[in-house]
């Protein structure tokens, strides 16, 4: 976590015209140089009106705590690894690694990501001239492309909006390293967070092996 973040985050907090904006019905921060948590999910993930039925169920609370519970409602679903689930197919999940690894250090800083079977998450700063909006959509399309030519499909891959969320400060930044890392752990698909190949805590644990 860079040092200087209190003040690259009021620095570009005043001078964005629109840091919070929205791309749909999620609600998005353009933080430039701000680390942010992103998941990614297949198109597929999520049944159609699921978050509409759970927003509507969730009704008698205020704007920011229904949002709250519907992103764990929907964090938790994601976790039992329902559609297609092409993530969990080798030659997918190493297709979308190293696509995100690619550009590390030259369009954004990748701090700790996760693939699992129909999501991802990742938490990355972007660099200098490097809006988070553009970065996403570069990656998705050429992932997109990439993997369904590997699955031998045509259409929609990715769901077309992203969930995104600034870092408050250094401890929500090291909170959200572990609840990344900690993903196929609380989804019951390792025992340990190095054990899962497709992270951060795998490609940490093998550099550090002999």
């Amino acid at each position: 976590m860079p040092t200087d973040w209190r003040t690259r985050f009021r620095n570009h907090s005043d001078r964005f015209h629109r840091p919070w904006h929205s791309r749909g019905y999620l609600p998005h921060f353009d933080g430039g140089e701000i680390p942010q948590t992103v998941i990614l999910r297949l198109f597929d993930s999520l049944p159609l009106g699921l978050v509409e039925r759970w927003r509507e169920e969730l009704s008698h609370l205020n704007d920011s705590e229904r949002e709250i519970h519907v992103r764990k409602r929907i964090e938790r679903y994601l976790d039992l690894g329902k559609g297609s689930a092409w993530l969990k197919i080798p030659l997918i999940a190493d297709i979308v690694e190293q696509a995100f690894m690619h550009f590390d250090a030259v369009r954004y800083n990748l701090a700790a990501w996760v693939i699992m079977p129909n999501h991802m998450h990742a938490l990355l700063t972007p660099l200098a001239g490097w809006q988070l909006e553009s970065i996403l959509h570069s990656l998705k399309s050429f992932t997109s492309n990439k993997c369904n030519a590997a699955l031998g499909r045509q259409g929609k891959f990715w769901q077309q909006e992203s969930f995104d969320r600034y870092v408050r400060d250094e401890r929500h930044y090291q909170n959200a390293i572990t609840y990344i890392e900690m993903n196929p752990v609380k989804a019951g698909l390792c025992k340990a967070p190095e054990e899962w190949r497709w992270s951060s805590a795998y490609r940490r644990a093998t550099r550090r092996a002999p």
